[in-house]
């Protein structure tokens, strides 16, 4: 093992779309900023996702205003990074009169804002070349901006490497963080304020405080389908989604639809299917998802949890076009939270999202968090 490595301000462990957001506060507050990860670039869940930044539907109390926030940052940080953005927006039609009630009452309340409430009529008006299936409802909302995340997330990091100043450390395992210092198997870094982001890995850094705090992983499903010879102007959800939105969900209205939903796709239930259709620039759509949760699910792709997204889109849609790839992602998961972050030892903090929504509250985490650790303002983007 080498000496120390560098001296910095700031150390944040993981590039993933977390310790992205946490170096991107960082360096706006001026910090000198090393990232270290044992890989090269991101491989875990924030590039196998939809890359789609979800406002409406997050959880009422702390995710939609942190989603609200981490939006905005999205769109001032895109343009300078070069990434593009693929769609805006959101639609989410539904098929069940259950459904309609519970955005109706999504509709009274402030995370309404901005949102419109169309009927069958009015959406196929909206979008008229869409081919929706009849619907009860619609709910379209301005809020959601969605890029490819497999190529954002990359080039995040190399925007923040040539115009921020962070630097990237070469690839190493780290083995130890305390106050003042991280150790990885190439050498050892200082810095005043440590940041820890280690998405899933439950066991490497920290385990008491994972385990204290009951996180394990969810395993999802995605594919990408061909082009279907339309163009979709925001991406697309359904009803299943109000049963898993905690926006939704956690309204009173949203009992009876559960009932209803678990006599009529009580097996997309039980596989925590619901949709989300997405189109990159080529025309093709990324389409999922599921969730299977525990400590280690297995690593296979299931043709029959595919099955069951593609019923959901084909109901929503009409048939399906052609499956050109398939994948897993894995993300840390926890019932007791949707994100925590700890102060484990004097400057070191471990900050950890666990409920699937990186991509839509990375960047007004590491805000909060940064911004509460450090004794220094984080300005603006110029």
């Amino acid at each position: 093992m080498s000496g120390i490595l560098g001296n910095f301000d700031v150390a944040v462990v993981g590039r993933g779309i977390v310790g992205l957001a946490h170096a991107l506060a960082a360096a706006r507050a001026g910090k000198r900023v090393v990232v270290i990860d044992r890989h090269a670039r991101a491989t875990g869940a924030s590039i196998r996702n939809f890359g789609f930044v979800t406002v409406t539907g997050q959880e009422r109390h702390d995710m939609w205003p942190l989603a609200r926030r981490a939006r905005d940052v999205w769109a001032e940080v895109a343009p300078r990074a070069g990434i593009a953005i693929q769609q805006t927006g959101l639609v989410l039609p539904v098929r069940r009169a259950a459904s309609a009630a519970v955005l109706e009452a999504f509709m009274r309340t402030e995370m309404g804002e901005q949102c419109r409430l169309l009927s069958d009529r009015e959406l196929r008006a909206l979008d008229p070349e869409t081919p929706f299936t009849a619907s009860e409802a619609a709910l379209v909302s301005p809020h959601e901006l969605r890029v490819e995340a497999r190529e954002a997330v990359p080039l995040i990091a190399q925007w923040l490497e040539r115009d921020m100043n962070v630097t990237f450390a070469a690839p190493a395992a780290v083995i130890a963080c305390e106050q003042g210092r991280v150790v990885t198997s190439g050498g050892e870094y200082r810095a005043e304020s440590i940041f820890v982001c280690p998405g899933d890995d439950l066991n490497a850094l920290f385990p008491e405080v994972m385990a204290e705090r009951e996180v394990t992983r969810c395993k999802l499903q995605m594919m990408r389908l061909a082009a279907p010879g339309y163009r979709l102007p925001r991406p697309v959800m359904s009803d299943l989604g109000l049963a898993r939105y905690e926006g939704y969900s956690a309204l009173p209205e949203a009992q009876a639809l559960i009932e209803q939903l678990c006599v009529e796709q009580g097996a997309q239930l039980d596989a925590g299917v619901h949709l989300i259709v997405a189109q990159s620039a080529d025309g093709s759509l990324v389409v999922g998802d599921s969730h299977d949760y525990g400590d280690a699910p297995d690593p296979f792709h299931h043709e029959a949890v595919d099955r069951l997204i593609l019923d959901e889109f084909q109901a929503v849609l009409g048939k399906a076009p052609p499956a050109l790839e398939c994948w897993v992602g894995v993300y840390a998961s926890s019932p007791r939270q949707n994100w925590f972050t700890r102060e484990v030892a004097n400057g070191v903090h471990v900050t950890v999202v666990t409920c699937g929504a990186g991509m839509s509250t990375a960047f007004a985490i590491g805000e909060r968090v940064v911004g509460a650790a450090i004794d220094a303002p984080i300005k603006e983007l110029v």
